[in-house]
């Protein structure tokens, strides 16, 4: 199960990862200018956003194995247009359709496990896959790259299409049926699972708490490139590998939070992770306001305590999220993945214009502190304190008392 859930959730990140290294390559291949051919990029993006708002609640009504075979089945179909494609323009729409589909297995995965396991370990699964998937994304790029070297750009999206077809297979070979039909309630649908989770304030905090730390990370990664290339006035070569160390830092971070989840609540978790993303985001500015971080170790090595404390606290915001309407986990799990992509992409540009229009990273890193604070806004002032958590149990709870004063 571990494994069908590493393969469904990375399909389609590592998909999105192994093209990058082939982007002037296909900018010369078929001549046109790389903003072009970076749309193979930022639409797949777009379409994983969009894809995990729709497929979520399709899951909660008729179930995570069914969504989840089409979505991938779509994903293929949509692997095998891109290695036929002969323009630039019928490549992009197939990677829209690829990401359409490949999203599939990163909101149901969420929903599975949660469908799985208790509230209290949803957290710690969440980071052992997450921990998993991160190996190999981090490997994914180098295999994109030596692909496009050695048998030219279609043999990645050979690879991708073959990958996603064993998966799907995989999948409708192995995974049952996880959604219990007879968890839902009477009045339950798209419209009343929305309805109930928009009017949780519960749920709004976690889901801003996780959504606001995954933006730290697109924030970042927008601005880095420009704060060690232009104005640290390093190589690509040297950012690349600095930038390894986020990925390692939020890597360690899940599987700590594996080891942790046991003996802690998703709350305390939080509140740890929150410290350190705060701590090592203030100590950048700090460095900044002093001059010391125009080196890159000192930029990077702080954040990778930020990225510490960041596994920590989206592993469990979404484990939070995922436990206040469990038989909606599809929608829930949608919604997260949907405000994810979509204003992370916005984050990163508004990252780049900061790393780009200034000869310091001060407004970079102040930037990251203000977005920690937004974490840890959400949890003060949406969340309650004290253990207690608006359940749907409370809810239905709390209607009935209503009718019976109305």
């Amino acid at each position: 199960m571990l494994l069908l859930l590493v393969t469904m959730t990375g399909v389609a990140p590592i998909s999105l990862y192994m093209l990058v290294p082939a982007l002037p390559e296909l900018a010369r291949v078929f001549e046109r200018d790389i903003s072009i051919a970076q749309m193979t990029v930022s639409l797949y993006m777009v379409g994983l956003a969009f894809s995990q708002l729709i497929m979520g609640p399709l899951s909660d009504r008729f179930g995570r194995r069914p969504v989840l075979l089409a979505g991938l089945g779509l994903m293929v179909m949509a692997g095998v247009g891109s290695v036929f494609a002969e323009t630039l323009p019928q490549l992009i729409a197939a990677r829209f359709f690829q990401a359409l589909g490949g999203a599939t297995g990163m909101v149901m995965s969420r929903a599975i496990i949660r469908d799985l396991y208790p509230r209290d370990r949803v957290g710690a699964m969440i980071s052992l896959v997450i921990a998993v998937m991160m190996i190999a994304q981090m490997l994914s790029p180098l295999a994109g790259g030596l692909l496009e070297t050695g048998f030219g750009w279609r043999s990645i999206f050979y690879a991708v299409t073959a990958a996603s077809l064993v998966v799907t297979l995989a999948i409708a070979f192995l995974l049952p049926e996880t959604r219990r039909f007879s968890e839902r309630v009477a009045g339950s649908g798209f419209a009343s699972d929305i309805s109930v989770l928009r009017k949780s304030r519960t749920f709004i905090g976690y889901l801003l708490c996780y959504v606001i730390a995954s933006w730290i990370i697109f924030t970042f990664a927008g601005g880095a490139p420009y704060v060690v290339v232009t104005q640290m006035g390093r190589s690509s070569a040297e950012y690349g590998a600095w930038f390894a160390t986020s990925g390692l830092a939020y890597l360690v971070g899940n599987l700590c939070c594996v080891r942790f989840a046991p003996r802690r609540s998703i709350e305390q978790l939080i509140w740890f992770g929150l410290a350190l993303q705060f701590g090592g985001a203030l100590l950048n500015v700090i460095w900044g306001l002093s001059g010391l971080n125009q080196q890159p170790a000192w930029l990077f090595l702080t954040h990778m305590l930020v990225m510490f404390g960041n596994a920590f606290v989206m592993s469990n915001g979404a484990a939070g999220a995922l436990s206040i309407r469990p038989q909606s986990a599809g929608s829930a799990s949608g919604m997260m993945g949907f405000m994810q992509m979509g204003l992370g992409a916005l984050c990163s540009q508004f990252g780049a214009y900061l790393g780009g229009h200034f000869a310091t990273p001060v407004p970079l890193n102040i930037a990251l502190v203000v977005l920690s604070l937004g974490c840890a806004a959400a949890m003060i002032f949406l969340v309650p304190r004290g253990g207690a958590v608006v359940t749907e149990e409370l809810i239905e709870q709390v209607e009935e008392e209503d009718k019976g004063l109305l």
